[in-house]
């Protein structure tokens, strides 16, 4: 699927959309809203969101960057609507992830999902991804699988 991903304001209508529809499925997924541990990304702390659209302006899904350290960031807020997940737009927005991360410098992505997300589990894996231990406020989480990689230089398809 040809999908555009682009820089959005953290607030811009369809990211906050994007963000509330992961929430909403985590929320069912996990039977409560506590199952971030930690502080919670927010327009403070991202270092760039993406969005990517479908060529008619369709918002279908997003992702975005948290710096850790000059040369670590996380991978906060994936997420792509139902109905697009197996056609590409994930890749796509990690792909554009990763280039932006490694074009300022950043050497090494960290991310957290859960256990109850084991398509995402999968995903990572797939694109490379190698589970570590827990790190920072996901040490100790049952519900945590953790997951790095570290960077070259992005490649193009």
């Amino acid at each position: 699927m040809d999908v555009l991903v682009t820089p959005e304001p953290w607030k811009a209508p369809d990211a906050a959309r994007l963000r509330a529809a992961q929430r909403a499925e985590l929320d069912s997924r996990y039977g409560n809203d506590d199952h971030e541990p930690g502080v919670a990304p927010s327009a403070d702390d991202m270092a760039v969101f993406v969005v990517a659209r479908q060529p008619d302006g369709a918002a279908v899904g997003c992702g975005g960057l948290r710096m850790l350290a000059p040369d670590k960031a996380e991978i906060k807020r994936m997420y792509v609507v139902p109905a697009y997940r197996g056609t590409g737009v994930a890749t796509a927005i990690l792909r554009d992830l990763e280039a932006r991360a490694y074009h300022v410098g950043i050497r090494q992505l960290v991310l957290e999902t859960g256990t109850l997300q084991p398509e995402a589990v999968r995903f990572y894996e797939r694109e490379g991804y190698d589970p570590i231990p827990n790190f920072g406020p996901y040490v100790g989480a049952t519900q945590s699988v953790c997951f790095a990689r570290t960077l070259g230089p992005p490649t193009h398809s």
